[in-house]
């Protein structure tokens, strides 16, 4: 697996071994040490599994405590997968930074505690798998606007896309009214 930069500090793009040939392909998409040896040496504790049609927007999420460290993958399809760095005390508070994650790239995002997270379904369907540093706790769930002027995410939202809200993501708050990380 090789570690790949982004202008975040800590967050980590990282694109894995790919063995292929005429039966398919295998690769390896998680092994701690291979990671720890990148420098991402924590401990996942629950893997989550979503579907999402074509439009489908989520996020931008995280909680404000039990704060959850991500490692995202797409095992089917193509997403624009977004973090937002919400810690108070680092250089690249409140930048953002987005990429193409898909079952053909194989591409994996971990977006390490204190970040936002969201993503933006790009194909017909897409199907995301991620592993978290700790347990879904949603009394501290937290949600930002995904539209929110001051953060300026330039979302690929394709001509003819129908976009999609859940409720609670259409009431984030905007960032200046969110709890925030020191």
């Amino acid at each position: 697996m090789k570690r790949l930069s982004t202008p975040i500090r800590d967050l980590v793009l990282l694109e894995p071994r790919v063995f292929e040939d005429e039966r398919g392909f295998f690769f390896e998409s998680y092994n701690k040490k291979v990671l720890a040896d990148l420098g991402i040496r924590e401990e996942f504790v629950q893997d989550n599994h979503s579907r999402s049609r074509r439009g489908v927007l989520r996020g931008l999420h995280y909680q404000i405590r039990q704060a959850q460290g991500k490692l995202v993958r797409v095992v089917a399809g193509e997403i624009f997968d977004v973090a937002v760095d919400l810690r108070r005390s680092s250089s690249t508070f409140l930048q953002w930074y987005g990429v193409k994650l898909s079952a053909e790239n194989k591409l994996q995002l971990y977006i390490p505690v204190g970040f936002a997270h969201g993503f933006l379904t790009l194909s017909d369907w897409a199907e995301v798998l991620y592993k978290t540093t700790d347990f879904y706790a949603p009394r501290h769930e937290r949600c930002i606007r995904w539209d929110d002027p001051k953060l300026r995410i330039r979302w690929p939202l394709e001509e003819g896309m129908q976009l999609t809200v859940s409720p609670k993501d259409a009431a984030g708050v905007p960032v200046e009214q969110a709890d925030l990380f020191a």
